[in-house]
């Protein structure tokens, strides 16, 4: 696939990153030439340098081939611009961009249509790290929690505590333990080295465990692999940006949130806009104002400013504090891989990836739905619609134990309508069927793909 990247900051340079090293042709555009000089020296790719909306500029980096323009520059502006020229002067089939702006995210319906502005899909960042959010604070002790078929069906990873019913027992006892819970292990990630579970694989204490299930389902699932974790009820976010309103508002109708500031300006603003949450200006690396707050009884910090400093330092002092969870939103992959193994943060959260995980569904070949980028790009999983009949199709028709899945690759569940069927080895895959893969080797991918591609004949 042919892509134009508008913008090599944090989000275009990491998904140039996860793309390049598939069988993708990328030219990433941005007016810093140090920034694209970087990325040449790290991948293969090509670059152009100058404004992201100029039609000439465009025509350099190759649009009038391309099959997709993701245009993830800082400036919303500019990337609606670029997109109206790709599609008005170039035709560009698939049109992409990242907009931040409240007032434009919240018009979504009205603006981005092929007569208004012509952009086929609306990112907004801060939306997609809030929902992530939301949903690690709703699934207590998970550490990645992804939905597929529009919410009914959740892979979940959690890490194996001593003690948890199923640790340092075989995976293939999860049906002896839960007889009336259709659930399946997808994957093991053992010390960072991924593992594909079989029947006799034994758990272990630490193990990341990725288990698949209907969603009504999953919490009870979590509790064979670690001690069951009350509900959160008290959240202190940090950070009154587009994250932490946004945050604070979507939870404060259900948990007790305070929010703190540092800017008076904000806090005002926020105190105005926020109906139930506590909003506080002061610094959060204080340690006076934390336990002033409660900082004891807190049951989960979350730290999404925008500097990464401040919510690490501020997510260590939580911790030490005595707050039960801390979450920090982290931008640098340095600083993430830092912390990575430091047990004063729970979680540390990336925007790219999130971010990443909403565009690799454009970009995945078949009738992929819904893709979600896994351990930093390392492993995927991703939502595919089976088309076709047993002539056409490798997948319909055809029991799970009878499809050549690649290495690395394994089938969690199908969705059927609005029936949830957790995946067994004779379990048979009907057209239309939603297909939800786990793959742990990310160059396998194309041969994935190829599963979900019907041809006029097989035979």
């Amino acid at each position: 696939m042919r892509i134009v990247i508008l913008g090599a900051g944090q989000v275009g340079s990491s998904v140039a990153e996860n793309l390049a090293s598939e069988d993708n042709d990328i030219t990433v555009v941005d007016t810093d030439r140090d920034s694209l000089m970087a990325l040449q020296d790290r991948l293969d790719i090509r670059t152009v340098q100058g404004l992201a909306s100029h039609p000439e500029v465009l025509t350099q980096a190759g649009i009038e081939q391309a099959d997709m323009l993701l245009a993830v520059t800082n400036s919303d502006e500019v990337n609606m611009l670029a997109c109206q020229i790709g599609h008005t002067l170039f035709h560009v089939p698939t049109k992409i961009a990242r907009v931040r702006a409240r007032e434009y995210v919240d018009a979504t319906q009205q603006l981005f249509r092929p007569e208004a502005i012509p952009v086929d899909m609306v990112i907004s960042p801060e939306q997609v790290v809030t929902d992530y959010i939301r949903r690690l604070i709703e699934t207590p002790g998970a550490l990645q929690v992804l939905e597929f078929a529009q919410g009914r069906v959740r892979l979940v990873a959690v890490k194996a505590y001593y003690g948890g019913a199923l640790v340092g027992q075989e995976v293939r006892e999860l049906r002896e333990h839960m007889p009336d819970v259709d659930t399946r292990i997808a994957a093991i990630f053992r010390r960072g080295r991924p593992i594909l579970p079989k029947g006799d694989t034994v758990i272990e204490v630490d193990d990341e465990v990725h288990i698949i299930a209907a969603r009504e389902n999953i919490s009870e699932v979590m509790n064979e692999l670690r001690r069951r974790e009350r509900p959160y009820r008290r959240v202190m976010i940090v950070g009154g940006g587009n994250i932490g309103e946004r945050l604070a508002g979507a939870l404060e109708g259900r948990y007790q949130v305070k929010l703190i500031d540092h800017n008076s300006e904000t806090t005002r603003m926020l105190s105005e806009k926020l109906s139930k949450t506590i909003v506080l200006q002061g610094d959060a690396a204080s340690e006076d104002l934390l336990l002033e707050e409660g900082i004891e009884e807190t049951d989960i910090f979350v730290a999404v400013t925008s500097s990464d400093e401040a919510n690490i330092l501020s997510s260590m002092l939580a911790k030490r504090l005595g707050a039960r969870k801390v979450m920090a939103l982290i931008n640098r992959p340095a600083y993430a891989r830092l912390i990575e193994n430091n047990e004063s943060i729970d979680i540390a959260i990336s925007p790219q990836q999130a971010t990443i995980s909403v565009l690799l569904a454009h970009v995945r070949r078949g009738d992929v739905v819904v893709a979600h980028s896994l351990r930093k790009g390392a492993a995927e999983a991703l939502e595919a619609v089976a088309h076709g009949d047993a002539n056409t199709s490798r997948v319909v028709g055809r029991a799970i134990d009878e499809i050549k899945l690649p290495s690395g690759c394994t089938i969690g569940a199908i969705v059927r309508g609005n029936e949830v069927l957790i995946a067994h080895h004779d379990t048979v895959i009907e057209t239309e069927d939603h297909v939800i893969l786990f793959l742990v080797e990310k160059h396998r991918m194309r041969d994935v793909e190829k599963l979900f591609q019907p041809r006029s004949s097989l035979f």
